[in-house]
């Protein structure tokens, strides 16, 4: 199995999530990361779905999301292709012995302190997926207390926008 990350492009109506994950989760297909969120234009959201999955079920999964009423537009992001990002907040043990370590690593990856207590910092963090995972390893050794990441959110490289023309398709009420 490959790791496939799909940009769908919706209609900004209620329940439209449940019926994008509902294809990918009836197919038995685990979701690696969901992000959605608004696009320039206030009838669309942008669904980033990121999965495992072999190429024909991936193939047979695009055919049935663009079946769905609400899709507007399905595109596979390829790596070289696009700029895909996450957000990484951790919080790490980090006393007045080891904070200056921990500092140092920050520093390192480009991260930011978010917040600081007696005993641990906050640490915000952007980037590949890639990234994020060698800062996590790089924090291992001063005990990680929490981790929180985002899904993936991604966009082609290029002028081209993925919008252009989609609001030709989007139902206009009478």
């Amino acid at each position: 199995m490959t790791r496939h990350t799909l940009s769908v492009l919706v209609e900004n109506k209620p329940g439209v999530l449940t019926r994008v994950a509902g294809l990918f989760a009836r197919r038995a297909f685990n979701i690696h990361s969901l992000a959605v969120g608004p696009t320039e234009h206030e009838e669309l959201s942008r669904v980033t779905v990121v999965v495992d999955v072999d190429e024909l079920p991936l193939e047979q999964v695009t055919k049935q999301l663009n079946k769905l009423v609400n899709v507007i537009k399905i595109i596979e992001l390829d790596d070289h292709a696009s700029v895909q990002r996450e957000l990484l907040l951790v919080k790490v043990r980090a006393d007045l012995a080891i904070r200056s370590h921990v500092l140092e690593v920050v520093e390192l990856f480009r991260a930011h302190v978010v917040d600081v207590s007696p005993e641990a910092v906050t640490i915000e963090a952007t980037g590949n997926p890639g990234k994020l995972v060698a800062l996590l390893a790089a924090l291992e050794q001063f005990g990680v207390r929490e981790i929180v990441k985002s899904g993936t959110v991604g966009i082609a490289r290029g002028s081209r926008s993925m919008t252009d023309r989609a609001l030709e398709r989007v139902p206009r009420p009478a």
